[in-house]
């Protein structure tokens, strides 16, 4: 006699940032029932984003950094663009939290419902077939057993949801998304894109492509430039989980969310290779909970997935659960990021800026496109974020002066500083890698991750690289002088987009998960943040995690429903 098994929940989507929000959704709004578990607090949108208009003086401290604090309990947070005390209560508390490091590794989390998505920075970017070919073109790691052409419609998908705000440019290198109108550019910025036409026309100056709304959208309202974004937008303007995709699950009705919620392991059931519980402890309580389900999606992040993995080994995966290629862990990768240059002009000093406009500008990869890549002694290429400002009295303050006459000189504005901020990509590599700690437990007692990555040889030559480019930008551009420009001293995780240490591909020796970011060796188990990532390129991921996601949550759902799940 057959034993029929008893399931919770269709589903158990573990996270609930940016791509647990969209699994959330695709799920559920395909019928199933989800359940969804956030080891962070619960944070009610809007409600709970105290620090959003607040000015210095309503928040702790004054608003500034007390040291001592920051330095003993926030020092990895706190290096975070978004940390502050207007939004330290969606950050991790490093010394309740720690890891371990064999080399410098800035591991950035917060702890709350929505994850990272609220604190990210909106920049939003689709791959080229050039970068999905990389691998299989130079010998970087494995290939990656998909191309644009296949995720391209999930890219449009996603973005139609989303709402991207941003220009059209034709360029194969960085395709053109499914746009809103594109955010106005400072009149600068203009003499400054007209003077790279004529003078430097390989490099593509346009505005940054943004995941803020410039008109009203999917019941959300078109951003009114009040900033700062990462404390939190009540009205809905940028995506994260909280505006969009958590809203859309809860209204099917099918979604059950728990906060405080710490998935400590998977356990696998022998017979059917597949994940038989998910277990659980509640932080706040400290009560062991278990829970089953059909399907299991981890969206923990890069590396709270593969921790999970990594201490969910069992008889038939000693080295971490799904870990038949002994890729787990393996392969972490980073985005090569810092100030390249810094120019100050002396063009349309009679122009200011209005708002906080929450976007920069953008240059797309320029160097080792098709055609090119023999005329540089290294691989892949990078891509340049820009933000101009005006000097203020915050900049000479300590000018020498006194009475009328200096204060008169502090309120009129200096000159414009354009400052240029590279990201380089970084090659998939085995030696970078993640593991769990022999001894040493986190305060559930689940083993500490230990991170072992650095940049190489490839990212030091792209950086330099980018560097002397940008040297090359300012003068075509019409910059004065040269302020800054220097080596990148950002460790790998500095950039906060981790990704590879589950990575896909076709062959089950050399890879954790197939071409639809399901596990080779389980197939209930799906992996569809950054861990899936085969290589890295040069552009802001976020998206292609999102369009991953919602890419295999259709395939999941459709081999439910023809029995094969």
């Amino acid at each position: 006699m057959s034993v029929t098994t008893q399931y919770d929940f269709d589903a158990i989507v573990v996270g609930s940032g940016i791509t647990g929000g969209w699994a959330a959704k695709e799920l559920t709004e395909k019928g199933l029932k989800v359940l969804v578990l956030e080891r962070g607090r619960e944070l009610r949108h809007g409600a709970d984003y105290t620090g959003e208009h607040a000015p210095d003086w309503k928040l702790p401290f004054q608003g500034k950094p007390p040291r001592e604090l920051y330095a003993e309990e926030y020092p990895v947070q706190s290096t975070s663009y978004a940390f502050g005390e207007a939004t330290r209560h969606f950050f991790v508390n490093d010394k309740q939290n720690p890891y371990q490091t064999e080399k410098p590794f800035n591991w950035i989390r917060t702890d709350v419902v929505g994850g990272r998505s609220l604190v990210w920075g909106r920049q939003t970017y689709r791959w080229s077939q050039q970068d999905f070919a990389a691998n299989q073109r130079d010998g970087h790691g494995i290939p990656w057993p998909i191309g644009y052409d296949d995720i391209a419609p999930w890219y449009s998908y996603v973005e139609k949801f989303i709402g991207v705000s941003g220009e059209k440019l034709g360029l194969a290198e960085l395709p053109d998304s499914e746009f809103l109108p594109p955010m106005g550019m400072h009149k600068i910025e203009e003499t400054i894109r007209g003077r790279l036409k004529r003078k430097a026309p390989d490099v593509n100056l346009t505005i940054g492509r943004t995941a803020v709304l410039t008109q009203n959208h999917n019941g959300r309202a078109a951003c009114h430039y009040c900033g700062p974004c990462h404390r939190g937008c009540s009205t809905g303007s940028y995506f994260s989980s909280q505006s969009a995709t958590l809203p859309a699950a809860t209204a099917t009705g099918n979604m059950t969310l728990r906060p405080n919620s710490v998935v400590e392991k998977l356990v696998l059931d022998s017979e059917t290779g597949k994940v038989s519980e998910v277990r659980v402890i509640d932080s706040q309580t400290g009560e062991r909970l278990r829970f089953r389900s059909r399907l299991v999606f981890l969206c923990a992040s890069t590396v709270g997935s593969t921790q999970l993995l990594l201490n969910s080994g069992s008889e038939a995966f000693p080295n971490g659960l799904a870990n038949r290629s002994g890729a787990l862990g393996r392969y972490l990768m980073d985005h090569v990021h810092g100030i390249a240059s810094m120019g100050i002009f002396l063009d349309d000093m009679d122009s200011y800026w209005h708002g906080n406009r929450p976007n920069g500008t953008y240059i797309p990869r320029f160097r080792n496109l098709p055609g090119q890549e023999d005329q540089n002694d290294f691989v892949r290429g990078y891509g340049i974020q820009g933000n101009v400002v005006r000097m203020n009295w915050k900049v000479n303050y300590h000018r020498k002066g006194f009475g009328a006459n200096l204060k008169d000189s502090l309120r009129k504005p200096g000159p414009w500083v354009w400052a240029m901020v590279a990201f380089a990509e970084c090659l998939p590599d085995k030696r970078n890698h993640l593991y769990l700690h022999p001894n040493k437990r986190d305060r559930f007692g689940i083993p500490q991750v230990v991170f072992d990555a650095q940049w190489r040889e490839n990212e030091y030559k792209l950086w330099e690289d980018a560097v002397g480019q940008s040297e090359r930008i300012l003068r075509a551009a019409g910059a004065v002088l040269n302020l800054k420009q220097h080596e990148s001293d950002s460790p790998v995780g500095g950039a906060v987009h981790e990704m590879g240490t589950a990575r896909m591909g076709n062959d089950p020796t050399e890879a954790v998960l197939n071409a639809h970011n399901q596990a080779h060796d389980v197939p209930n188990l799906f992996v569809t943040d950054g861990a899936c990532m085969t290589s890295a390129s040069c552009v802001n991921p976020s998206l292609t995690y999102m369009a991953l996601t919602a890419r295999a949550c259709d395939y999941a759902v459709k081999q439910m429903q023809a029995g094969v799940l």
